[in-house]
Protein backbone atom coordinates (compact mmCIF):
# COMPACT_ATOMS: atom_id res chain seq x y z
CA UNK A 1 0.00 0.00 0.00
CA UNK A 2 1.18 3.51 -0.85
CA UNK A 3 0.42 6.37 1.52
CA UNK A 4 0.04 9.95 0.26
CA UNK A 5 -0.19 12.86 2.70
CA UNK A 6 -1.84 15.97 1.26
CA UNK A 7 -0.20 19.24 2.29
CA UNK A 8 -2.00 22.39 1.17
CA UNK A 9 -4.09 25.29 2.39
CA UNK A 10 -3.18 28.78 3.48
CA UNK A 11 -4.20 28.35 7.12
CA UNK A 12 -6.01 31.68 7.43
CA UNK A 13 -7.77 30.51 10.60
CA UNK A 14 -4.37 30.50 12.35
CA UNK A 15 -3.34 33.98 11.23
CA UNK A 16 -1.01 35.75 11.96
CA UNK A 17 1.40 32.83 12.41
CA UNK A 18 0.16 31.11 9.26
CA UNK A 19 0.32 32.76 5.87
CA UNK A 20 0.67 31.86 2.17
CA UNK A 21 4.27 30.78 2.73
CA UNK A 22 3.77 28.99 6.06
CA UNK A 23 0.50 27.07 6.34
CA UNK A 24 -0.84 25.83 9.67
CA UNK A 25 0.89 22.44 9.43
CA UNK A 26 4.30 24.15 9.68
CA UNK A 27 3.71 26.08 12.92
CA UNK A 28 6.02 24.82 15.68
CA UNK A 29 3.68 25.03 18.66
CA UNK A 30 3.27 21.36 19.68
CA UNK A 31 5.57 19.58 22.09
CA UNK A 32 7.59 16.68 20.70
CA UNK A 33 10.29 14.49 22.17
CA UNK A 34 12.72 16.11 24.62
CA UNK A 35 10.18 18.92 25.09
CA UNK A 36 11.19 20.46 21.76
CA UNK A 37 8.56 22.38 19.80
CA UNK A 38 7.47 20.65 16.60
CA UNK A 39 5.00 21.40 13.84
CA UNK A 40 1.99 19.29 12.87
CA UNK A 41 3.82 17.95 9.81
CA UNK A 42 6.88 17.03 11.89
CA UNK A 43 4.67 15.26 14.41
CA UNK A 44 2.71 13.22 11.87
CA UNK A 45 5.83 12.35 9.84
CA UNK A 46 7.42 11.10 13.05
CA UNK A 47 4.36 8.90 13.60
CA UNK A 48 4.61 7.64 10.01
CA UNK A 49 8.21 6.61 10.66
CA UNK A 50 7.56 5.02 14.07
CA UNK A 51 4.70 2.97 12.63
CA UNK A 52 6.84 1.51 9.84
CA UNK A 53 5.17 3.41 6.98
CA UNK A 54 8.05 5.67 5.98
CA UNK A 55 9.26 3.70 2.95
CA UNK A 56 5.85 3.64 1.28
CA UNK A 57 4.82 7.23 2.08
CA UNK A 58 4.87 10.42 0.02
CA UNK A 59 3.84 14.03 0.62
CA UNK A 60 1.91 15.85 -2.10
CA UNK A 61 2.56 19.57 -1.92
CA UNK A 62 2.79 22.68 -4.08
CA UNK A 63 6.03 24.19 -5.38
CA UNK A 64 5.70 27.04 -2.88
CA UNK A 65 5.98 24.62 0.09
CA UNK A 66 9.03 22.63 -1.04
CA UNK A 67 11.60 24.68 0.87
CA UNK A 68 9.75 24.77 4.18
CA UNK A 69 8.94 21.06 3.88
CA UNK A 70 12.61 20.25 3.35
CA UNK A 71 13.58 22.60 6.17
CA UNK A 72 11.38 20.74 8.65
CA UNK A 73 11.61 17.13 7.41
CA UNK A 74 14.99 17.04 5.66
CA UNK A 75 16.14 17.19 2.08
CA UNK A 76 15.27 13.54 1.40
CA UNK A 77 11.55 13.75 2.20
CA UNK A 78 9.71 12.12 -0.76
CA UNK A 79 7.61 14.86 -2.40
CA UNK A 80 5.02 14.79 -5.17
CA UNK A 81 5.14 18.37 -6.43
CA UNK A 82 2.06 20.20 -7.66
CA UNK A 83 2.71 23.11 -10.07
CA UNK A 84 0.26 25.30 -8.13
CA UNK A 85 -2.00 25.19 -5.10
CA UNK A 86 -5.47 23.98 -6.08
CA UNK A 87 -7.86 21.56 -4.34
CA UNK A 88 -7.83 17.94 -3.22
CA UNK A 89 -9.28 16.46 -6.43
CA UNK A 90 -6.49 17.70 -8.74
CA UNK A 91 -3.89 16.97 -6.04
CA UNK A 92 -4.99 13.33 -5.77
CA UNK A 93 -5.21 12.92 -9.55
CA UNK A 94 -1.63 14.16 -9.89
CA UNK A 95 -0.40 12.00 -7.01
CA UNK A 96 -1.97 8.91 -8.61
CA UNK A 97 -0.27 9.69 -11.93
CA UNK A 98 3.05 10.05 -10.10
CA UNK A 99 2.70 6.66 -8.41
CA UNK A 100 1.66 5.08 -11.71
CA UNK A 101 4.22 6.60 -14.11
CA UNK A 102 7.16 7.56 -11.88
CA UNK A 103 7.01 4.91 -9.13
CA UNK A 104 5.68 2.22 -11.51
CA UNK A 105 3.01 1.14 -9.01
CA UNK A 106 0.62 -1.51 -10.34
CA UNK A 107 -3.02 -0.76 -11.05
CA UNK A 108 -4.09 -3.07 -8.21
CA UNK A 109 -1.90 -1.21 -5.70
CA UNK A 110 -3.98 0.28 -2.88
CA UNK A 111 -3.38 3.99 -2.29
CA UNK A 112 -4.37 5.65 1.01
CA UNK A 113 -4.81 9.42 1.19
CA UNK A 114 -4.37 11.35 4.47
CA UNK A 115 -4.30 15.03 5.38
CA UNK A 116 -0.81 16.01 6.55
CA UNK A 117 -1.99 17.53 9.83
CA UNK A 118 -4.19 15.12 11.82
CA UNK A 119 -3.69 15.19 15.58
CA UNK A 120 -4.06 11.51 16.45
CA UNK A 121 -2.73 8.72 18.61
CA UNK A 122 -0.37 6.13 17.11
CA UNK A 123 -3.28 3.64 17.11
CA UNK A 124 -4.79 5.67 14.26
CA UNK A 125 -2.12 4.30 11.94
CA UNK A 126 -3.11 0.74 12.86
CA UNK A 127 -6.51 1.64 11.39
CA UNK A 128 -4.80 3.13 8.31
CA UNK A 129 -2.96 -0.16 7.78
CA UNK A 130 -6.32 -1.99 7.73
CA UNK A 131 -7.44 -0.06 4.63
CA UNK A 132 -5.45 -2.23 2.23
CA UNK A 133 -7.23 -5.41 3.38
CA UNK A 134 -10.61 -3.67 3.56
CA UNK A 135 -10.39 -2.49 -0.07
CA UNK A 136 -9.54 -6.04 -1.14
CA UNK A 137 -12.18 -7.80 0.98
CA UNK A 138 -15.04 -5.40 0.31
CA UNK A 139 -14.52 -4.97 -3.43
CA UNK A 140 -15.51 -1.32 -2.93
CA UNK A 141 -14.33 1.69 -4.92
CA UNK A 142 -13.40 3.59 -1.78
CA UNK A 143 -12.65 2.78 1.86
CA UNK A 144 -12.89 5.68 4.34
CA UNK A 145 -11.95 6.10 7.98
CA UNK A 146 -14.70 7.53 10.20
CA UNK A 147 -14.17 8.94 13.68
CA UNK A 148 -16.61 8.30 16.50
CA UNK A 149 -18.19 11.75 17.17
CA UNK A 150 -17.89 13.21 20.65
CA UNK A 151 -20.41 16.03 20.07
CA UNK A 152 -22.74 17.25 17.28
CA UNK A 153 -20.27 19.39 15.33
CA UNK A 154 -21.21 21.45 12.28
CA UNK A 155 -17.50 21.79 11.32
CA UNK A 156 -17.07 18.25 9.95
CA UNK A 157 -18.57 16.12 7.22
CA UNK A 158 -20.41 12.94 8.27
CA UNK A 159 -20.34 9.36 7.00
CA UNK A 160 -23.72 7.63 7.40
CA UNK A 161 -23.44 3.83 7.53
CA UNK A 162 -25.93 1.46 5.96
CA UNK A 163 -27.75 -1.31 7.82
CA UNK A 164 -26.45 -3.83 5.28
CA UNK A 165 -23.02 -4.35 6.88
CA UNK A 166 -21.85 -7.91 7.54
CA UNK A 167 -18.15 -7.35 8.35
CA UNK A 168 -16.87 -6.62 11.83
CA UNK A 169 -14.03 -4.53 10.39
CA UNK A 170 -15.93 -2.12 8.16
CA UNK A 171 -19.40 -0.80 7.42
CA UNK A 172 -21.11 -0.17 4.10
CA UNK A 173 -21.72 3.55 3.56
CA UNK A 174 -25.23 4.76 2.85
CA UNK A 175 -24.21 8.36 2.09
CA UNK A 176 -21.70 11.08 2.91
CA UNK A 177 -22.93 14.49 4.03
CA UNK A 178 -20.88 17.68 4.13
CA UNK A 179 -20.98 19.99 7.19
CA UNK A 180 -24.58 19.88 8.47
CA UNK A 181 -26.25 22.22 10.93
CA UNK A 182 -25.94 21.33 14.62
CA UNK A 183 -29.52 19.98 14.64
CA UNK A 184 -28.81 17.84 11.56
CA UNK A 185 -25.60 16.65 13.20
CA UNK A 186 -27.57 15.44 16.22
CA UNK A 187 -29.87 13.46 13.92
CA UNK A 188 -26.90 11.98 12.04
CA UNK A 189 -25.20 10.88 15.25
CA UNK A 190 -28.46 9.18 16.28
CA UNK A 191 -28.06 7.15 13.07
CA UNK A 192 -24.52 6.18 14.19
CA UNK A 193 -22.87 8.49 11.67
CA UNK A 194 -19.13 9.07 11.91
CA UNK A 195 -17.01 12.16 11.38
CA UNK A 196 -15.29 12.23 8.00
CA UNK A 197 -11.61 12.79 8.80
CA UNK A 198 -10.49 13.05 5.17
CA UNK A 199 -8.84 9.63 4.96
CA UNK A 200 -9.74 7.26 2.14
CA UNK A 201 -8.20 4.46 0.13
CA UNK A 202 -8.72 3.05 -3.37
CA UNK A 203 -7.06 0.85 -5.94
CA UNK A 204 -4.82 2.88 -8.22
CA UNK A 205 -6.88 1.60 -11.14
CA UNK A 206 -9.92 3.54 -9.83
CA UNK A 207 -8.25 6.95 -10.26
CA UNK A 208 -6.18 6.14 -13.35
CA UNK A 209 -9.37 5.05 -15.12
CA UNK A 210 -10.99 8.30 -14.00
CA UNK A 211 -8.18 10.31 -15.60
CA UNK A 212 -8.55 8.39 -18.87
CA UNK A 213 -12.33 8.83 -18.87
CA UNK A 214 -11.92 12.58 -18.44
CA UNK A 215 -9.38 12.76 -21.27
CA UNK A 216 -6.32 13.56 -19.14
CA UNK A 217 -2.88 11.91 -19.45
CA UNK A 218 -1.84 9.37 -16.83
CA UNK A 219 1.81 10.37 -17.11
CA UNK A 220 2.90 12.65 -14.25
CA UNK A 221 5.04 15.00 -16.36
CA UNK A 222 2.32 15.47 -18.98
CA UNK A 223 -0.43 15.89 -16.38
CA UNK A 224 1.70 18.49 -14.54
CA UNK A 225 1.74 20.60 -17.69
CA UNK A 226 -2.08 20.38 -17.85
CA UNK A 227 -2.61 20.80 -14.12
CA UNK A 228 -4.56 24.04 -14.45
CA UNK A 229 -7.09 22.21 -16.66
CA UNK A 230 -8.11 19.79 -13.90
CA UNK A 231 -11.35 20.79 -12.11
CA UNK A 232 -10.59 22.84 -9.00
CA UNK A 233 -12.85 20.97 -6.61
CA UNK A 234 -12.53 18.75 -3.56
CA UNK A 235 -12.18 14.98 -3.95
CA UNK A 236 -15.16 14.60 -1.61
CA UNK A 237 -17.48 16.56 -3.90
CA UNK A 238 -16.14 15.26 -7.22
CA UNK A 239 -15.65 11.59 -6.33
CA UNK A 240 -16.76 10.46 -2.87
CA UNK A 241 -20.31 11.85 -3.05
CA UNK A 242 -20.78 10.36 -6.55
CA UNK A 243 -19.49 6.86 -5.74
CA UNK A 244 -21.88 4.01 -4.93
CA UNK A 245 -19.47 1.41 -3.58
CA UNK A 246 -18.02 2.87 -0.38
CA UNK A 247 -17.17 1.33 2.98
CA UNK A 248 -15.93 2.93 6.19
CA UNK A 249 -13.60 1.67 8.92
CA UNK A 250 -14.61 3.13 12.32
CA UNK A 251 -11.88 4.65 14.50
CA UNK A 252 -12.71 5.09 18.19
CA UNK A 253 -9.43 6.63 19.33
CA UNK A 254 -8.40 10.25 19.79
CA UNK A 255 -8.64 12.54 16.74
CA UNK A 256 -8.79 16.30 16.45
CA UNK A 257 -8.66 18.87 13.69
CA UNK A 258 -6.26 21.58 14.87
CA UNK A 259 -7.46 24.13 12.34
CA UNK A 260 -8.41 26.96 14.71
CA UNK A 261 -6.73 28.71 17.61
CA UNK A 262 -9.19 27.34 20.16
CA UNK A 263 -8.58 23.70 19.13
CA UNK A 264 -4.83 24.15 18.64
CA UNK A 265 -4.26 25.69 22.07
CA UNK A 266 -6.07 22.73 23.68
CA UNK A 267 -3.14 20.54 22.60
CA UNK A 268 -0.33 22.92 23.59
CA UNK A 269 1.59 21.73 26.65
CA UNK A 270 2.41 25.29 27.74
CA UNK A 271 0.16 28.33 27.63
CA UNK A 272 3.02 30.59 26.59
CA UNK A 273 5.56 30.50 23.75
CA UNK A 274 7.87 33.48 23.38
CA UNK A 275 8.47 36.63 25.45
CA UNK A 276 5.77 38.02 27.71
CA UNK A 277 3.73 37.61 30.87
CA UNK A 278 0.33 36.04 31.58
CA UNK A 279 -1.08 37.13 34.93
CA UNK A 280 -2.29 34.48 37.38
CA UNK A 281 -5.89 35.67 37.11
CA UNK A 282 -5.87 35.19 33.30
CA UNK A 283 -7.34 31.69 33.21
CA UNK A 284 -7.21 29.45 30.13
CA UNK A 285 -5.40 32.12 28.11
CA UNK A 286 -2.55 31.50 25.67
CA UNK A 287 0.26 33.67 24.31
CA UNK A 288 2.25 32.77 21.19
CA UNK A 289 4.80 35.47 20.44
CA UNK A 290 7.39 35.22 17.63
CA UNK A 291 8.74 38.75 18.11
CA UNK A 292 11.40 40.00 20.53
CA UNK A 293 8.98 42.58 21.98
CA UNK A 294 7.41 41.35 25.26
CA UNK A 295 3.63 40.98 25.35
CA UNK A 296 1.60 41.06 28.58
CA UNK A 297 -1.86 39.59 29.27
CA UNK A 298 -3.46 40.97 32.43
CA UNK A 299 -6.80 39.88 33.86
CA UNK A 300 -8.18 38.42 30.62
CA UNK A 301 -9.38 34.80 30.52
CA UNK A 302 -10.21 32.43 27.65
CA UNK A 303 -8.29 34.43 25.06
CA UNK A 304 -5.50 33.82 22.53
CA UNK A 305 -2.88 36.43 21.73
CA UNK A 306 -0.79 35.50 18.67
CA UNK A 307 2.03 37.77 17.52
CA UNK A 308 4.20 37.40 14.41
CA UNK A 309 5.86 39.62 11.79
CA UNK A 310 2.58 39.38 9.84
CA UNK A 311 0.44 40.97 12.57
CA UNK A 312 -1.16 40.67 15.99
CA UNK A 313 -4.33 38.77 16.88
CA UNK A 314 -6.24 39.15 20.15
CA UNK A 315 -9.32 36.94 20.24
CA UNK A 316 -11.72 35.24 22.59
CA UNK A 317 -11.16 31.52 22.02
CA UNK A 318 -14.66 30.58 20.85
CA UNK A 319 -14.60 33.48 18.36
CA UNK A 320 -11.22 32.57 16.85
CA UNK A 321 -12.60 30.55 13.85
CA UNK A 322 -14.11 33.79 12.48
CA UNK A 323 -10.66 35.19 11.71
CA UNK A 324 -10.74 33.46 8.31
CA UNK A 325 -13.65 35.67 7.23
CA UNK A 326 -12.04 38.89 8.48
CA UNK A 327 -8.47 38.61 7.18
CA UNK A 328 -8.07 40.26 3.79
CA UNK A 329 -4.73 42.03 4.06
CA UNK A 330 -2.96 42.74 0.79
CA UNK A 331 0.54 42.05 2.04
CA UNK A 332 2.94 39.25 1.27
CA UNK A 333 4.32 36.91 3.94
CA UNK A 334 6.55 38.72 6.45
CA UNK A 335 8.24 35.49 7.57
CA UNK A 336 9.35 32.50 5.51
CA UNK A 337 11.26 29.32 6.28
CA UNK A 338 13.78 28.19 3.69
CA UNK A 339 15.67 24.93 3.32
CA UNK A 340 18.81 26.93 4.21
CA UNK A 341 17.39 29.13 7.00
CA UNK A 342 14.73 31.82 7.31
CA UNK A 343 13.79 35.34 6.18
CA UNK A 344 11.99 37.95 8.28
CA UNK A 345 10.78 41.24 6.78
CA UNK A 346 11.53 44.04 9.25
CA UNK A 347 10.27 46.96 7.15
CA UNK A 348 8.77 47.42 3.69
CA UNK A 349 8.28 50.94 2.34
CA UNK A 350 7.13 52.43 -0.96
CA UNK A 351 7.91 56.09 -1.69
CA UNK A 352 6.27 58.75 -3.84
CA UNK A 353 8.94 58.46 -6.54
CA UNK A 354 7.99 54.73 -6.90
CA UNK A 355 11.13 53.49 -5.13
CA UNK A 356 10.76 50.53 -2.77
CA UNK A 357 13.00 49.81 0.22
CA UNK A 358 12.76 46.50 2.08
CA UNK A 359 14.76 45.63 5.17
CA UNK A 360 15.19 41.95 6.02
CA UNK A 361 16.79 39.88 8.74
CA UNK A 362 18.10 36.67 7.17
CA UNK A 363 19.59 33.55 8.77
CA UNK A 364 21.67 30.91 7.00
CA UNK A 365 22.33 27.74 8.97
CA UNK A 366 25.84 26.31 9.27
CA UNK A 367 26.71 24.20 6.23
CA UNK A 368 23.81 25.62 4.20
CA UNK A 369 23.92 28.03 1.27
CA UNK A 370 21.62 30.17 -0.83
CA UNK A 371 21.35 29.73 -4.58
CA UNK A 372 23.52 31.72 -7.01
CA UNK A 373 21.14 34.41 -8.24
CA UNK A 374 20.62 38.05 -9.17
CA UNK A 375 17.85 40.66 -8.88
CA UNK A 376 16.73 42.42 -12.05
CA UNK A 377 15.72 45.78 -10.51
CA UNK A 378 16.96 45.74 -6.88
CA UNK A 379 20.33 46.50 -5.34
CA UNK A 380 21.21 45.23 -1.88
CA UNK A 381 23.46 46.16 1.03
CA UNK A 382 24.29 43.29 3.37
CA UNK A 383 25.59 43.78 6.91
CA UNK A 384 26.92 40.57 8.48
CA UNK A 385 25.92 40.60 12.17
CA UNK A 386 26.68 37.03 13.21
CA UNK A 387 28.65 33.98 12.14
CA UNK A 388 31.20 33.19 9.47
CA UNK A 389 30.96 32.02 5.90
CA UNK A 390 31.92 32.28 2.24
CA UNK A 391 30.54 34.75 -0.27
CA UNK A 392 30.73 34.89 -4.05
CA UNK A 393 29.92 38.00 -6.07
CA UNK A 394 30.05 37.64 -9.88
CA UNK A 395 32.68 34.92 -9.53
CA UNK A 396 34.76 36.75 -6.92
CA UNK A 397 35.24 34.76 -3.70
CA UNK A 398 35.70 36.17 -0.20
CA UNK A 399 35.33 35.08 3.42
CA UNK A 400 32.86 37.00 5.56
CA UNK A 401 32.51 37.67 9.30
CA UNK A 402 30.58 40.03 11.61
CA UNK A 403 31.01 43.68 10.68
CA UNK A 404 31.48 43.07 6.95
CA UNK A 405 29.31 45.23 4.69
CA UNK A 406 28.65 43.92 1.18
CA UNK A 407 27.23 45.94 -1.72
CA UNK A 408 25.39 43.93 -4.38
CA UNK A 409 24.47 46.04 -7.44
CA UNK A 410 21.47 45.33 -9.68
CA UNK A 411 21.90 42.29 -11.97
CA UNK A 412 24.86 40.95 -9.99
CA UNK A 413 25.12 37.22 -9.28
CA UNK A 414 25.77 36.33 -5.65
CA UNK A 415 25.58 33.49 -3.12
CA UNK A 416 26.53 32.87 0.50
CA UNK A 417 27.46 29.72 2.42
CA UNK A 418 27.61 29.62 6.23
CA UNK A 419 30.46 27.82 7.96
CA UNK A 420 28.97 28.97 11.29
CA UNK A 421 25.35 30.10 11.67
CA UNK A 422 25.13 33.44 9.87
CA UNK A 423 22.69 36.32 10.33
CA UNK A 424 22.54 39.22 7.87
CA UNK A 425 20.62 42.50 7.78
CA UNK A 426 19.74 43.15 4.14
CA UNK A 427 18.49 46.48 2.81
CA UNK A 428 17.05 45.97 -0.67
CA UNK A 429 16.11 49.00 -2.76
CA UNK A 430 15.10 49.76 -6.33
CA UNK A 431 12.56 51.18 -8.71
CA UNK A 432 8.87 50.36 -8.68
CA UNK A 433 9.35 47.94 -11.56
CA UNK A 434 8.62 44.31 -10.78
CA UNK A 435 11.76 42.53 -9.61
CA UNK A 436 12.69 39.28 -11.34
CA UNK A 437 14.97 36.85 -9.50
CA UNK A 438 17.21 34.92 -11.91
CA UNK A 439 18.82 31.78 -10.47
CA UNK A 440 21.90 30.35 -12.18
CA UNK A 441 22.89 27.56 -9.75
CA UNK A 442 20.94 26.08 -6.85
CA UNK A 443 23.73 24.41 -4.82
CA UNK A 444 27.10 25.52 -3.48
CA UNK A 445 28.80 22.59 -5.22
CA UNK A 446 27.63 23.98 -8.56
CA UNK A 447 28.76 27.46 -7.56
CA UNK A 448 32.20 26.13 -6.55
CA UNK A 449 32.62 24.23 -9.83
CA UNK A 450 31.71 27.14 -12.10
CA UNK A 451 32.89 30.24 -10.21
CA UNK A 452 36.46 31.47 -10.08
CA UNK A 453 37.87 31.76 -6.56
CA UNK A 454 40.23 34.74 -6.32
Amino acid sequence: MKLVLLSGGSGKRLWPLSNDARSKQFLKVLEGKNQQLVSMVQRVWGQIESNGLRESSFIATSKSQIEIMQSQLGMNVPLIVEPSRRDTFPAIMLAASYLFSEEKAGLDEVVAILPVDPYVEDSFFDTVKQLERVVADSGSDLALIGVQPTYPSSKYGYIVPSEATTSSTYQVVDRVQEKPSTKQAEELIARHALWNCGVFAFRLRFVIQMLEDKGFPTDYQKLSRQYESLPQISFDYEVVEKSDEIVVVPYKGYWKDLGTWNTLTEEMKNNQIGRGIISNDSENSHLINELELPVSILGLSNIVVAVSPDGILVTEKSASPRIKDLIDFQQGPMYEEKNWGWVRILDDQKYDDSRTVTTKRVAIYSGKSTSYLMNSTREEVWTIVKGEGEFILNGNYMQIMPGNVLHIPVKTLHSIRATKDVEVIIVQSGSGLENQVVELYSTWDEVSQHCLRL
